[in-house]
């Protein structure tokens, strides 16, 4: 169990890292967020691996994955959290 949490925080990090020097654009998110980004990146990214290919499908369907995957993931959270807090800032004249 305590080996499954340091590697979702060691992936986690690395993931989010990366999918914010990927996605252009500024985000004003700490050590602790960029880290959050990619553990929930890690989840959507073993999501969409047991959708595309059913593998581990004794795991079911809310599994970790693995680096690419939660790249991949992070990048389609870091969007959605960036579609999300931008409708608040836009300012109509």
């Amino acid at each position: 169990m305590i080996g499954f949490v340091l590697y979702l925080i060691v992936i986690g990090f690395i993931a989010g890292f990366i999918a914010r020097a990927l996605v252009p654009g500024k985000d004003a998110m700490s050590v602790a967020a960029t880290i959050v980004l990619g553990i929930v990146g890690s989840f959507i990214g073993g999501f969409i691996g047991y959708a595309l290919t059913h593998k581990d499908s004794a795991d079911g369907a809310f599994q970790a994955s693995g680096i690419i995957g939660s790249i991949v993931g992070a990048i389609i959270a870091l969007l959605v959290y960036r579609a999300v807090n931008g409708r608040g800032t836009r300012h109509v004249v």
